[in-house]
C-alpha cells in the first residue's frame, strides 16, 4: 500500500493522524484531499492555521509547528502499525497525537487493549503524545450531534486552546 510521506514541523506542537488503507485514502497526492473533507477548513477556524490552507499546499502545516500522518492499517487491528507510529511520535515528541475521526482512535486503542475513546482529551498516551480524538472529517460525516455538541469545531478549538495555539 502507498501512503503519503509524514509531514511534521521539527518538535510539533499537535501531529494529526488519519488512516492509510481505507478506499478513499489510496489514490491521493495530498492529505484530506477528498471532496467534502473539513479539515482545512476546521484547521483555520480553529486558529490552528491563519488562512484556510488547500489540500496541496499540505506541507504548509510543518510551518505552523504541526504534522501530518497516518496510520497504517486495514481495519483490522492486527494489521494496525502502531509500532511504526510510537516510533514516529517518540522522534517528534509532539504534545498531541489527534486522531481525525473515532474510528481511527478506535483502532488504535482495540491495538493497544485499552478503552475506546470518545472525543476530546483520551486518558492514555501514544509515545509522549497524549491522544486527542477529533470527529471524523469526512464528508461523510454529516451527524447533527457530535458526543453532545451540535459541531465538529467545538472539538478543534478544544484541541487548539489545550495546545496553547487558541
Amino acid at each position: 500500500m502507498e501512503v503519503l510521506p509524514d509531514i511534521v514541523a521539527p518538535e510539533p506542537v499537535i501531529v494529526f493522524c488519519g488512516l492509510a488503507g481505507a478506499e478513499s485514502t489510496k489514490l491521493r497526492d495530498h492529505y484530506y484531499e477528498t471532496p467534502g473533507n473539513s479539515f482545512w477548513e476546521s484547521l483555520h477556524l480553529s486558529g490552528l492555521s491563519p488562512r484556510r490552507l488547500r489540500p496541496e499546499e499540505d506541507h504548509v502545516v510543518a510551518d505552523l509547528g504541526l504534522g501530518l500522518t497516518d496510520l497504517v492499517g486495514h481495519w483490522d487491528p492486527r494489521w494496525v502499525e502502531l509500532d511504526a507510529l510510537v516510533g514516529k511520535l517518540e522522534r517528534w515528541r509532539p504534545e498531541w497525537l489527534a486522531f481525525t475521526s473515532k474510528t481511527v482512535a478506535h483502532e488504535a486503542a482495540r491495538a493497544l487493549g485499552v478503552r475506546r475513546p470518545g472525543l476530546g482529551p483520551a486518558d492514555w498516551y501514544l509515545g509522549p503524545a497524549q491522544v486527542f480524538v477529533l470527529p471524523g472529517v469526512s464528508g461523510a460525516n454529516q451527524r447533527k450531534d457530535y458526543d453532545g455538541r451540535p459541531n465538529r469545531l467545538s472539538w478543534w478549538r478544544d484541541l487548539a486552546a489545550l495546545s496553547g495555539r487558541g
